[in-house]
């Protein structure tokens, strides 16, 4: 086994298979403070332009989770699951998942990250709302978690430290877009939840890191085999992100949406989304057998508002305050010049036009500005009459103009219709053995 951080680095740049121990090695190092971020960077570097084998990924995986403890529920019959999207543009579908599952007797203990580049990260969402904590310790997650049932915070210094320290260098290194990366970064956070079934959500289109469907199958198929072969059930659902789900993109924006659903408005695809992977968990997990049982019962959790009182309960029990105002920046239209259709959006331009927003970081721990944003007011496929509203946005002044004409041109508005792409492109079970 090498034990040089520059020859291991060197020998992944090389396109060699890394042994289980050097991966150990150099892991283990960069959570303890032996190996800088520089070399870790450099390897990050080499993994992105290698890749990895399904044994180095798993071994990977491993060793992040082995860099922390996993959390030890009490003995009991109760199910934990969870889920995690790879991100995209206006994704808060965890928003209303956790507390959904939670009216279905299943426990949501929800590990979630920051911002990644043009994607925006629940963790930021959330803390829009005053007072709402992210950095909960090991002991407040599982009081959270039995009292409420669900709690979506940060990965805690107990939980996959390496990854907390890996997730804030990938996203200012460009390494980002990487299949062994993200997959040892998800799952090494949950597994470390201890569940029973977990739901993946793999985007793919211009709004995220997979830009094709092949990418996204290989990101999909390899975090579905990697969590079964560390013994957590696992499946995943390709998902289109040609455009963003919903109409708001934005921190404070995003949570509105997410209540509004919760409240019984909202729109259609961040609903789909939403009870379909909530089924889909009842049924892996065992809960329920049938996936018209499973779509009814958690349809009902939806309409009924007991999803949004148990969203409620969860924002109180990790200090943030419901009633406190949000506060948005002003906001002004963006009208089309001619008419036709929507033909194309490009997410990854509005995930740019946020963070020139300030909504965004563009380096590691920089402050976010909660109140900036914007409204999508079309879909692709739409018809749009001239001087008709596209979007709305939520900016300060100085930012104005020139995010505004950036959001203008990533909206294309063509004189022949297009028909929108399916939102759910393909379903990845779990393998038939288990």
């Amino acid at each position: 086994m090498q034990t040089n951080p520059a020859l291991i680095i060197a020998h992944k740049r090389d396109g060699q298979e890394l042994s289980a121990g050097e991966i150990e090695f150099f892991i283990k190092g960069f959570a303890n403070g032996t190996i800088a971020d520089y070399q870790m960077a450099a390897l990050a570097m080499a993994i992105y332009c290698r890749g990895m084998s399904e044994n180095e990924t798993t071994h990977l995986t491993e060793c992040m989770l082995n860099s922390g403890t996993t959390i030890a529920w009490p003995p009991g019959n109760q199910i934990r699951v969870d889920k995690h999207s790879t991100g995209g543009i206006g994704d808060k579908v965890s928003l209303v998942l956790a507390p959904l599952l939670a009216c279905c007797d299943c426990q949501v203990p929800m590990l979630s990250g920051r911002g990644l580049g043009i994607t925006g990260g629940t963790l930021d969402k959330l803390e829009s709302i005053p007072g709402f904590r992210t950095d909960l310790d090991l002991a407040e997650i599982q009081h959270v978690t039995d009292s409420v049932g669900c709690v979506i915070t940060g990965a805690s210094d107990e939980l996959a430290p390496a990854d907390k320290k890996l997730y804030a260098l990938r996203d200012v290194t460009s390494t980002i877009a990487s299949v062994p990366l993200i997959t040892a970064s998800i799952m090494s956070k949950k597994l470390a939840e201890n569940l029973d079934a977990l739901v993946l959500d793999v985007k793919c289109g211009n709004g995220t890191f997979m830009k094709t469907i092949d990418q996204g199958r290989a990101l999909a198929e390899s975090l579905v085999a990697t969590g079964q072969r560390m013994g957590l059930t696992t499946s995943a659902f390709l998902t289109d992100m040609n455009q963003p789900v919903g109409r708001m993109i934005g921190n404070a924006l995003e949570v509105q949406e997410a209540i509004a659903l919760l409240q019984g408005a909202g729109p259609g695809d961040l609903k789909t989304l939403s009870l379909r992977f909530a089924a889909e968990l009842l049924i892996t997990s065992g809960s329920v057998t049938d996936l018209t049982e499973a779509q009814t019962l958690v349809s009902e959790h939806l309409d009924s508002g007991r999803a949004y009182e148990k969203f409620v309960q969860m924002i109180l029990a990790q200090g943030g305050d419901p009633e406190a105002d949000r506060p948005l920046a002003a906001a002004s239209d963006l009208n089309v010049s001619a008419g036709g259709y929507v033909t194309a959006i490009d997410s990854e331009q509005l995930g740019q036009a946020i963070i020139e927003l300030g909504g965004g970081r563009r380096i590691m721990n920089a402050p976010i500005d909660h109140g900036v944003g914007l409204e999508l007011l079309v879909n692709v496929g739409d018809p749009v009459e001239p001087g008709q509203r596209l979007a709305r946005v939520f900016a300060r002044e100085a930012e104005r103009e020139p995010v505004s004409r950036m959001i203008l041109e990533a909206i294309s508005i063509e004189p022949a219709p297009i028909s929108p792409n399916e939102l759910i492109i393909s379903h990845i079970p779990c393998s038939p053995e288990r």
